[in-house]
């Protein structure tokens, strides 16, 4: 599994975004960061968080379209005029929830102070 992109900021303003454990060199002042300051656990433990949200959302719109395709084969056609209603409760009341929560934990994720390491 690839993991999220790590920002970093240079002391002297120049970014970049790393993947983990990749050293940069900023070109402006040669300061070298290694993203691997990083306590690997709490990294891979956050990418497995993320992973598993995206996993239940997606397992709840197979849940609904497996019992959609379940009633529609049970109860014929007219099944379908009840579609755009969950659709729209989809829409307008689950996915909203849903990424209030992914944000609410994003937002409170730790935060880390890369430090330069020595040149050669």
């Amino acid at each position: 599994m690839r993991g999220a992109r790590i920002t970093v900021r240079c002391d002297c303003g120049e970014t970049n975004f790393l993947d983990y454990g990749e050293v940069w060199t900023c070109p402006s002042c040669g300061r070298r960061w290694n993203t691997t300051q990083i306590p690997e656990e709490e990294y891979w433990g956050i990418m497995h968080q993320m992973r598993q949200y995206r996993l239940q959302v997606m397992g709840a719109a197979v849940a609904v379209a497996i019992v959609f395709v379940m009633l529609g084969v049970a109860m014929g056609p007219r099944v379908w005029l009840f579609a755009p209603v969950v659709i729209t409760f989809w829409l307008l009341v689950f996915m909203p929830r849903w990424r209030r929560k992914v944000r609410l934990a994003a937002r409170s994720l730790p935060t880390w102070k890369l430090r330069p390491e020595e040149g050669p």
